[in-house]
């Protein structure tokens, strides 16, 4: 069975291009526009493994981490944030995020990044 991938990010192309590549490496993907989607989505799926932008229309992508992270339903699920902000690379230290993308990514990274969490 595939095992399946949550991204919450708000810029289309970007979801589409994660979308893309990491459905080339056999995972199921499920990209969430909004803090709102996303927390609906997570309702009636759980994903194994969740990658949240940081900066989004209707929220915060750590705040979200911190939410995943201190839900017992949830904090199994490994985390990787995503951003532009060079800044919000000490992410791990504001919550208990798996891992962190720059954007712009490289894509060999972001695979590798993703089967480290998954494989």
């Amino acid at each position: 069975m595939k095992k399946s991938i949550f991204i919450l990010d708000d810029t289309e192309d970007i979801r589409e291009v994660i979308t893309e590549i990491l459905t080339a490496e056999n995972y199921d993907v499920k990209g969430f526009a909004t803090v709102s989607d996303f927390r609906k989505g997570i309702l009636y799926a759980q994903p194994d493994l969740i990658i949240l932008d940081v900066m989004l229309p209707d929220g915060n992508g750590i705040d979200v981490c911190d939410e995943l992270k201190d839900d017992r339903s949830t904090q199994h699920i490994p985390v990787l944030i995503m951003s532009a902000n060079n800044a919000y690379s000490s992410a791990k230290k504001m919550c208990e995020t798996e891992d962190f993308i720059n954007k712009p990514f490289d894509i060999d990274d972001l695979i590798e990044k993703v089967n480290d969490q998954l494989l």
